[in-house]
């Protein structure tokens, strides 16, 4: 079984910072990434990163946000920066072996609450 394992959320005023981190129990998994979903949203993607590095955001958080993997380590992370209440969503560590189909391993999630 593949396991994906997060950690790094919690509360934050909004214009604040938070890093969410995921470990993954196999490598060369070709996508790894970030999904959300937020009350009354469906789920979305947040950022993808490739075996090879490349990377790609939504649009909402472009700019802000910055998605890494540590190809020695199995991790992967995304560095949240100048956080909005729109942000406040649980957020799902996600890995994916293709192009254009849903992701094929899901973490547990981790709620990001972002308020004053």
């Amino acid at each position: 079984q593949v396991q994906f394992v997060e950690s790094g959320g919690g509360l934050v005023q909004p214009g604040g910072s938070l890093q969410l981190s995921c470990t993954v129990s196999r490598s060369a998994i070709f996508l790894l990434g970030w999904y959300r979903q937020a009350p009354g949203k469906e789920r979305e993607v947040v950022a993808t990163i490739s075996t090879y590095d490349a990377t790609n955001y939504g649009d909402s958080v472009k700019g802000r946000f910055t998605i890494s993997r540590d190809h020695a380590k199995n991790t992967v992370t995304l560095q949240m920066n100048n956080l909005k209440s729109e942000d406040t969503a649980v957020y799902y560590c996600v890995g994916i072996d293709g192009w254009f189909r849903p992701p094929d391993y899901w973490g547990q999630g981790t709620q990001v609450t972002v308020s004053s």
